[in-house]
């Protein structure tokens, strides 16, 4: 067997991951595997805690997408107790997600994707991230801070704290919206939504026409996909029913509680991540790029492809658009960044449209509950994917089982099949650079997976194993505790 390539770390991601690209003796890629080499352990340390703690508690899984795992134990915990929380409420927590939307969508296409594009992916890396765009765009530059700071900055005016959030309480929302507060949010709202339009048409004129032939081969896998529509089809990203999409474009829809039924985890003994899987389609797993089974991708495009239409009118536009470019399902991987502009758009949008509803300010948030023993599965669309939050309670509202299923961990099968795809077509006989390196590791960044989310270990176990090779790169033991 021939050299191993290890890219470590893969840079400008959430978390800590490392790519091994294993060559043949002719130079060329043989395999590929993308190891997550940290571990999370809340769905064991959970257990135990009466069952609303747990919102407050899971927001500590990540600093960068807190409220999606707020809201997601929220709703978790309002199906636990068998509770319909107020129409002020439920708009509370939908403005918190969009909100939420807006800041990490900035994140990622402006600090974390953006760089490969702006400065192009064969640049030097230093100049190959943010402070890059904002020497070489300063205007640019100081527009992304000061909408990113808007995100923060409405989130704390909303719920106190912009991260690790605890309003979110089982039965509706904690802190009611002031007409005072309501006045000092809008204009920040719709200078993020003025900011959404001026992304979406920099990106069309001035990013994408020059990456459509890397858009059209980079990382490119063949799947199905999964996000939450609305009942009439509307792409929802706070409630609504799942939304299951074979390749061919056929799809069962179903409701949150339903989701084993349809979805199931395979585990591997190389990574800490497990692999999620379409169990419905009765096909097994494979991560055969040439022939999956069972494999569906989560985030933005998948939302965009699953859903029929968006509800606000500018994100609509821009959803006709990339469908009549683009078909349905969109197969080509790096245009989650695309998706994800539409998204921000949207949430955008729908912030202004909340902080307008009279509604928002009613005093009515939160509905009492009483403890019972019960199971409740609580789901959202985070940025990054669908995320369940799966309770089950004792009769004192103790929790007695927890399972997570984050959206990277969804998207793990396919991130390793788009870095497979991504090596295999770039790296031949043997001749590599940075360049081509960078370019594996955009094959990930199109996913912006989350990690630090993502990584669970059944038994709570740290397994090190020691790999010792000679050097021509052949193992000749290996030692494992």
């Amino acid at each position: 067997m021939g050299k191993q390539i290890v890219i470590q770390p893969v840079t400008r991601i959430e978390g800590h991951a490392k790519i091994v690209i294993q060559l043949d003796d002719s130079g060329n890629v043989a395999d590929t595997k993308v190891k997550v080499v940290e571990l999370r352990g809340f769905e064991k340390f959970c257990i135990g805690r009466p069952v609303e703690e747990l919102p407050r508690i899971v927001t500590s899984i990540c600093g960068v997408c807190p409220w999606s795992h707020h809201l997601a134990s929220a709703k978790a915990n309002d199906a636990v107790f068998g509770v319909t929380i107020p129409p002020a409420g439920k708009k509370l927590r939908e403005l918190c997600n969009s909100v939420a939307y807006t800041e990490e969508h900035i994140l990622h296409f402006y600090f974390l994707s953006g760089p490969d594009f702006v400065m192009g992916p064969d640049s030097d890396y230093s100049v190959r991230n943010v402070i890059g765009i904002a020497q070489a765009n300063p205007e640019i530059g100081k527009k992304v801070v000061r909408n990113r700071h808007f995100g923060a900055r409405m989130l704390d005016i909303i719920s106190g704290k912009s991260i690790h959030p605890v309003v979110a309480v089982p039965g509706g929302f904690s802190k009611p919206l002031t007409q005072k507060e309501r006045d000092v949010l809008l204009p920040m709202a719709e200078e993020v939504l003025e900011f959404a339009k001026f992304s979406m048409a920099f990106a069309k004129d001035s990013i994408f026409p020059k990456y459509l032939d890397a858009v059209k081969t980079l990382g490119v896998i063949k799947t199905g996909f999964l996000g939450t529509v609305s009942d009439d089809g509307a792409l929802n990203l706070y409630d609504g029913k799942l939304r299951l999409m074979k390749a061919d474009g056929s799809y069962v829809d179903f409701a949150y509680d339903q989701y084993t039924d349809f979805i199931s985890e395979k585990i591997e003994d190389w990574t800490y991540l497990k692999f999620p899987y379409a169990k419905a389609w009765g096909e097994g797993f494979s991560m055969d790029i040439n022939d999956p089974k069972g494999i569906y991708r989560v985030n933005s495009l998948a939302r965009i492809n699953v859903a029929d239409k968006i509800s606000t009118p500018l994100a609509q536009k821009e959803f006709e658009i990339f469908r009549e470019n683009f078909g349905r399902p969109a197969q080509l991987t790096l245009l989650y960044h695309w998706a994800r502009l539409i998204e921000l758009l949207h949430n955008a949008e729908r912030a202004v449209e909340l902080l307008n509803d009279p509604e928002i300010t009613n005093r009515e948030t939160r509905t009492p509950v009483t403890p019972r023993a019960a199971r409740g599965v609580g789901c959202v669309e985070a940025p990054r994917g669908t995320l369940f939050h799966d309770y089950e309670t004792d009769e004192n509202g103790l929790i007695t089982n927890v399972n997570l299923i984050v959206a990277t961990t969804q998207n793990n099968a396919p991130i390793n099949m788009s870095v497979n795809q991504a090596a295999k077509m770039l790296i031949k006989d043997g001749k590599y650079d940075q360049g081509i390196l960078n370019r594996v590791e955009m094959a990930v960044r199109a996913y912006d997976p989350c990690l630090s989310c993502a990584t669970h270990n059944l038994d709570g176990r740290l397994p090190v194993r020691i790999d010792i090779v000679d050097s021509e790169g052949i193992l000749i033991n290996s030692i494992q505790n």
